[in-house]
């Protein structure tokens, strides 16, 4: 028996205003979602999953990617400055929740700039307090 489990997120599609961040580390959990835009790739995090709530950041990203990007993916794109800092500015709007299981902080989380060139409609990489992880999203297609 196979110890990886897979969890697909908005499997149908017709799950709207949702928010999460898979933080990566070795569950043995993958959370697959749909994202691109009209590329519907398809991806996978290994993780735990975080949901987050940011309804203004999650109305920016999808301008941003929906309207500005035209849903046609930025995969491997190369973020012209002010553009990253557009993607930065709404990534660190978006508030998160760190526990030790006694207290909770709160932060926000932050773009993982090594990482900017795999952010793509739905599927940007992020640094939480937990370690990195994928800020995920409904795709627009």
């Amino acid at each position: 028996m196979s110890s990886r489990r897979f969890v697909t997120l908005d499997q149908d599609g017709t799950a709207d205003g949702w928010l999460h961040v898979v933080v990566e580390a070795p569950t043995g959990v993958f959370y697959q979602q749909q994202y691109g835009g009209h590329l519907c790739r398809q991806g996978q995090a290994e993780g735990f999953l975080v949901p987050v709530f940011g309804p203004d950041a999650l109305d920016a990203l999808r301008r941003l990617f929906e309207e500005e990007f035209a849903g046609a993916g930025t995969w491997n794109y190369s973020w012209p400055d002010d553009e990253r800092a557009r993607l930065r500015g709404i990534i660190e709007s978006i508030p998160y929740w760190a526990s030790d299981g006694h207290t909770e902080d709160l932060h926000t989380l932050r773009l993982d700039g090594n990482r900017v060139r795999d952010a793509d409609e739905a599927r940007v990489p992020v640094i939480t307090p937990d370690g990195p992880g994928v800020l995920m999203w409904a795709n627009s297609d």
